[in-house]
């Protein structure tokens, strides 16, 4: 399979987190050409601020794989990580990072902090961004959207496109 693939499963994930009312993020790691976790943001479900889709779905690929080190695996996200998800990638040593559209608000994979490729720190992910860009973006957007028109709060964030 290629990025885009991934990256469409990701999609798939994000879709299913907006009909449970999260914020639609969603996250694949593969391992070997295997998916070994998935996830979508779970924040309000589990009332975590933490319970983003990225977290979850390191937590479940160390699981699976009984190890907590990921150099061997790439972590596909439809948003670029905040800077708890990109700190935890560096903790995990994750292969490498692909994600979707980018978050000119929050983004710490280069956008506005670049914490998984920082020399100071005892590893960095390979990254590579824009993997259908355009669809991850237009997801959230809708998302927001359908908030503000239904007079709901929003913490939303503008998206690149």
């Amino acid at each position: 399979m290629r990025d885009a693939d991934y990256m469409r499963m990701a999609l798939d994930i994000a879709r299913e987190a907006a009909a449970r009312g999260e914020i639609p993020v969603g996250a694949v790691v593969v391992q070997n050409g295997q998916v070994i976790a998935r996830a979508g943001n779970e924040k309000e479900r589990q009332e975590d601020a933490t319970a983003h889709a990225e977290i979850l779905a390191l937590q479940r690929a160390a699981r699976q794989t009984g190890g907590w080190r990921m150099q061997e695996a790439t972590l596909y996200c439809t948003l670029e990580p905040c800077s708890m998800c990109a700190g935890a990638m560096v903790n995990v040593r994750l292969g490498r990072l692909v994600y979707g559209t980018r978050d000119p608000k929050a983004g710490a994979a280069g956008t506005i902090l670049d914490i998984v490729r920082c020399p100071a720190l005892n590893h960095q992910v390979k990254v590579e961004a824009g993997v259908l860009k355009e669809e991850c973006a237009e997801l959230l957007s809708a998302f927001f959207a359908d908030l503000r028109r239904d007079g709901r709060e929003v913490e939303g964030a503008r998206l690149e496109m």
